[in-house]
C-alpha cells in the first residue's frame, strides 16, 4: 500500500484557507496513492472555540473531500471539527473513493487544554477495513494511552493525526516507535507545522515507522507531502515468524 501524508503549517480557525491550501499540496501528489493523510483538525489548527469552525457531516469540508476522494480514485483521513446538536467532536474521518465516510471520535480528549469541556469523548475504538488493509485511527492524546490502542483486533496499520507541540515532540517520536513495536503494526504519524493562535509552536516530525521500529520516513520538519509503501506480506511473514501477538495479554476495557 502506498500512503502519503502531508505536513503543514495551518491557517488559524480558517477552513476555507486550509482547504485551499491542502488542495494545492494533494495536487502535487502522484496519482497512484491510495490513501492521503492529513494533520488533526485540518480546517482550523487544535482550537477550543469549536464553535466558530464546526460543519456537519453534510458540511463543505467533507463534500470537499469525497470530491477528491472520487476523481483521484484515493482515500482521505484527518480529522476535523463537526458538530451534532449541540455537541461538538475531534472527529477523524476516512472517506473512501466510493464517497463512503467512516469515522472515530477522539477517546482521549486533552484535560490540560481544556479539550474534554469544549469537546465530547469518543467511547468506542474503531477499524476501518479497506483494500484489505486492517487501520486503526487514533488522535494526538490517544498516543499516550497503550492499552487503547492495544492490538487485539490483529490490525495492521496504526494512524495517528495530530497537533503535538515541540516541546513535547521527544515523546511524539518515543512513543510512536513503541506503539508500532508493542503492536507489530505499521505506524504513521502526521504532526502540524507553524504557530497556533495560542502561540504553541509545532515542528512536526511526521514519521512512518514498521512493525520492528524501523523508519520508513525519519522524523522530519520540512513542509510538503511524504509517500511511504507498506508491504502487508512482510509484515504478515514477520507475525508469523516471531509470533509475539500470540502472547499478548488478554483484558476488558471497561470506560472511566
Amino acid at each position: 500500500m502506498k500512503i502519503a501524508f502531508i505536513q503543514a503549517p495551518l491557517a488559524w480557525e480558517n477552513p476555507k484557507e486550509n482547504r485551499a491550501y491542502f488542495e494545492s499540496k494533494i495536487n502535487e501528489i502522484q496519482l497512484d496513492v491510495q490513501i492521503i493523510v492529513l494533520p488533526e483538525m485540518f480546517t482550523s489548527g487544535f482550537t477550543m472555540n469549536p464553535e466558530r469552525v464546526a460543519e456537519g457531516m453534510e458540511g463543505e469540508t467533507l463534500s470537499w473531500l469525497k470530491q477528491l476522494a472520487v476523481s483521484r480514485n484515493c482515500a482521505f483521513m484527518g480529522s476535523l471539527v463537526i458538530t451534532e446538536g449541540d455537541q461538538f467532536f475531534n472527529r477523524f474521518v476516512f472517506v473512501a473513493p466510493s464517497g463512503n465516510v467512516e469515522y472515530y471520535d477522539k477517546k482521549h480528549l486533552f484535560t490540560l487544554s481544556g479539550e474534554n469541556v469544549a469537546y465530547v469523548a469518543g467511547k468506542e475504538k474503531y477499524i476501518i477495513e479497506y483494500l484489505g488493509w486492517k487501520i486503526c485511527p487514533l488522535i494526538c492524546y490517544d498516543l499516550r494511552f497503550p492499552v487503547f490502542s492495544r492490538n487485539t483486533e490483529d490490525y495492521d496499520l496504526l494512524v495517528y493525526v495530530a497537533s503535538w507541540p515541540k516541546t513535547r515532540v521527544n515523546a511524539w517520536d518515543i512513543l510512536l516507535q513503541a506503539r508500532a513495536v508493542e503492536n507489530m503494526c505499521y505506524a504513521v504519524g502526521v504532526n502540524r507545522l507553524g504557530t497556533d493562535g495560542n502561540g504553541y509552536e509545532y515542528v512536526g516530525h511526521s514519521q512512518a515507522v514498521d512493525f520492528l521500529g524501523y523508519y520508513l520516513q525519519e522524523p522530519t520538519q520540512m513542509e510538503g507531502s511524504f509517500v511511504v509503501i507498506l508491504n502487508k506480506e512482510k509484515l504478515l511473514e514477520t507475525r508469523q515468524k516471531l509470533g509475539f501477538l500470540n502472547d499478548r495479554d488478554a483484558f476488558e476495557l471497561k470506560d472511566n
